[in-house]
């Protein structure tokens, strides 16, 4: 099983084993999660169980703590962490999604032109079938000039 396959959001590990691969006491643990800091899901008994991302966030708060931030600064740090973990998901949604998207309607973005001078779309691979008519286009008076008269200028 590789790296990329672990649910680094699976809440698996108790507060004994979370405390000891964070290198900190249970009871730290506890702190944290009343703090709102650190805040590991509940199993149906009330037991706290940690994910690894949970384990990352305890070291992290081990060495920011011990770089002389305080907890309110750390508090911050770590929401705006899942936040930015939250939008990284949502991003690869939709990118997943029009992905999917894409690939379900090919070509459904080509056009052409049609006889009547109407839109036409074409299907992915298409070949239109050229015509020999010779069409002249003529711009359209604008609304200004429609609304004007026209110059009456005195025979001479």
């Amino acid at each position: 099983m590789s790296e990329d396959d672990i649910d680094e959001d699976a809440p698996i590990f108790a507060i004994a084993v979370a405390a000891e691969l964070s290198g900190m006491h249970p009871q730290t643990l506890r702190q944290y999660d009343r703090l709102g800091l650190v805040v590991p899901a509940r199993t149906q008994g009330g037991s706290r169980r940690y994910s690894l991302r949970h384990v990352e966030q305890l070291r992290e708060v081990a060495r920011m703590s011990s770089d002389g931030i305080g907890l309110p600064a750390i508090v911050r740090i770590l929401e705006l962490e899942n936040r930015v973990q939250e939008l990284h998901g949502r991003v690869r949604d939709l990118e997943d999604r029009m992905r999917a998207e894409l690939e379900k309607r090919p070509g459904a973005r080509v056009f052409a032109a049609g006889s009547t001078g109407s839109v036409v779309t074409l299907r992915h691979g298409t070949r239109v079938r050229r015509a020999t008519e010779v069409v002249v286009w003529r711009p359209r008076a604008s609304l200004a000039q429609q609304s004007e008269p026209p110059d009456e200028s005195p025979a001479g």
